[in-house]
This record gives C-alpha cells, sequence and structure tokens, in this order.
C-alpha cells in the first residue's frame, strides 16, 4: 500500500467494515452567526459541510436510523458517530457534552468524530472532550484547510495557522484525543510548493489523520458566484492527481489518510465535474503512485539529519587580532 488508506486503518483495527453516520448536533457556527462575520467560508454552504437535509430527530433517533440505513446498504458491523454539520464545539461545555454523550449509548458505535474550527477549543471545552475519549475512541477533526496566511483571508476563514498550531499542541496534551487535519488543494494562488509546505507543517504537529479536498463549488455558496463571473481557476483532474501525490509524499507516514475526494450530493454541486467521480478519483492517484514508484512520507525533509549536520567543508579559522 503506497499511503496510509483510512479504510484499511479501521478493517485492521476493528475486523470488519466500518461505516460514518454523519449527525446534526444543533450548533452553528461563529464565522457565520456575526461573531467573526455573517458570510462564513467561502466553500461552506448552507448545511455547513454536514448532512444536506435537516433532520429535527434527537441525537439518538438519527444515530438509530443511520445504524440501521447503513447496516441494510453496506452490510456494516461498527459505526462512527461524526458530527459533522457547522461547528461542533461551539457551544456551552455541558451542552456539547449531554449531546456527545448521546453516542455513548450505542454499543456498536466504536467512535465519536467532532468537526470544529481551531479556534473553538478552548480549556473547558477540551475538558468534556477528554472525559469522552476516556469511554470512547475520539478524534477531533480541525479544519486547517490551508497553511498561508493569504489563502485563509482569501477563503474568509477568519482564523491564523497559530490558532491551528495552538488547538493541536492544546489538544494533544489531553488523554487520548485523536486530532484529525481537513486541508483544501488548489485554493487560487497556490501550487505545488505552497501544498508541500503546508503538509510539511501539518507533518511537523502531532497529528493522526487527514482528509485532502479538492477545492470544489457547491449552490448557494461564496465559491458559486466567484465561479459565474468567471474569476475562480479550478484544478482539472490530472492536476489535482499530480498535487494529491506530491501532497502525501510529504505527510508523515504514520498519519491516516482519511480522504483524498470532495463528498456532496450531485444537487448541489457544481464544478469540478470530475470531483464527484471519487473511485476513479482513488484509482488514477493509486497509479500516479505507482509510477512514480513512490510513496507517502517518501519526500518529507524536516531540518538536516546529524549526519548532514558535519559540515561538508572544514569551517573558517580565525585569526586572532
Amino acid at each position: 500500500m503506497r499511503y496510509r488508506k483510512y479504510s484499511a486503518y479501521l478493517r485492521e483495527k476493528y475486523g470488519a467494515r466500518v461505516h460514518r453516520i454523519p449527525l446534526q448536533a444543533g450548533f452553528f457556527c461563529p464565522n457565520k452567526d456575526g461573531r467573526l462575520s455573517n458570510k462564513g467560508c467561502v466553500f461552506c454552504d448552507a448545511y455547513g459541510s454536514g448532512p444536506t437535509t435537516f433532520n429535527p430527530l434527537p441525537i439518538k433517533e438519527q444515530i438509530r436510523e443511520g445504524i440501521k440505513w447503513a447496516k441494510r446498504r453496506y452490510r456494516a458491523r461498527y459505526f462512527i458517530a461524526y458530527f459533522q454539520a457547522f461547528t461542533n464545539t461551539y457551544n456551552r461545555p455541558k451542552i456539547i457534552e449531554e449531546r456527545l454523550r448521546e453516542a455513548l449509548n450505542f454499543p456498536e458505535v466504536v467512535e465519536i468524530s467532532i468537526g470544529t474550527r481551531p479556534d473553538c477549543l478552548p480549556e473547558p471545552i477540551l475538558d468534556v472532550l477528554e472525559r469522552i475519549a476516556v469511554e470512547k475512541e475520539l478524534w477531533v477533526e480541525i479544519g486547517l484547510e490551508s497553511a498561508h496566511f493569504k489563502s485563509l483571508e482569501w477563503m474568509n476563514r477568519n482564523h491564523t495557522l497559530a490558532d491551528f498550531i495552538d488547538a493541536v499542541l492544546r489538544t494533544k496534551r489531553r488523554r487520548k484525543i485523536k486530532i484529525g487535519v481537513h486541508t483544501i488543494l488548489g485554493v487560487p494562488g497556490e501550487g505545488k510548493r505552497e501544498a508541500i509546505e503546508t503538509a510539511r507543517t501539518i507533518s511537523a504537529l502531532p497529528v493522526d489523520g487527514i482528509k485532502i479536498h479538492p477545492l470544489h463549488v457547491l449552490k448557494d455558496t461564496e465559491l458559486e458566484r466567484f465561479y459565474k463571473k468567471g474569476e475562480l481557476q479550478l484544478l482539472s483532474l490530472e492536476e489535482f492527481i499530480s498535487l494529491a501525490v506530491d501532497f502525501i509524499e510529504n505527510i508523515r507516514e504514520d498519519i491516516v489518510i482519511m480522504r483524498i475526494s470532495g463528498e456532496r450530493t450531485k444537487e448541489l454541486f457544481i464544478a469540478p465535474d470530475w470531483a464527484l467521480k471519487k473511485q476513479e478519483v482513488l484509482k488514477k492517484i493509486d497509479a500516479e503512485f505507482e509510477r512514480r514508484g513512490t510513496m507517502q512520507g517518501a519526500k518529507l525533509k524536516l531540518g538536516l539529519s546529524k549526519d548532514e549536520c558535519v559540515p561538508l567543508k572544514e569551517p573558517v579559522k580565525l585569526e586572532k587580532n
């Protein structure tokens, strides 16, 4: 295997197919409610990157219905309760804990995963997540998207790389919490060098998993307006394949690659068309790894090794006055 695939990681860990159940916990986002901005991120749709239909059911019922559906559709045996929509640590700690604990009532739910922003992980909320993580495997998925300030500004993220580094380091001090990172390739102004720098930044931190998304356009987003005005150039499939492999070559080899695609229903999707063909994209990425004869982490380099710190030339002798 050329890179550490999430599906293989889960099957190896649990011995059976594991399926994610996307949940709506009723939380919102500080980048949409006026605390940081009213616009939200340029790529975010009305569903906050979560399930594409509003689900008024209590969390326990959402999980029960999700398990029933996934057992029938995928014959899954175990499940991940994925608190996906909007920012799932943006509320009072007591409310967050109450909603997360709903997932603990299902023995077939083997993990809980929580999508959030790097600026929404204060210590009282980390206290909550640590308590949950002691009882069940828990991932915090933090949206970085890019390590570059200009890209974060263009996306209207309203957080910085410093916020992300701070969140990762403080979260990792807590017992058992695993950290996933969301990234985007193809942001305007970024190329291979910028993608590699983001990968190297992530690899230098105590991160456990990563999701890699191509920049794609959804309906009713700021990106849609840019795209329709002809102000947005998206990656071709070939460009994304090459860039994704460049990126993974610079990801630390123990980090799990949780996703290399963008997933949305066709009704909400505008462009690029190839991003809807997930299996084709993954096959082409595998083929590119084979063509290059490379693998995850093959080109990652952080600093000089002990041997490389030995000078190639003798140091200049300083003359005494």
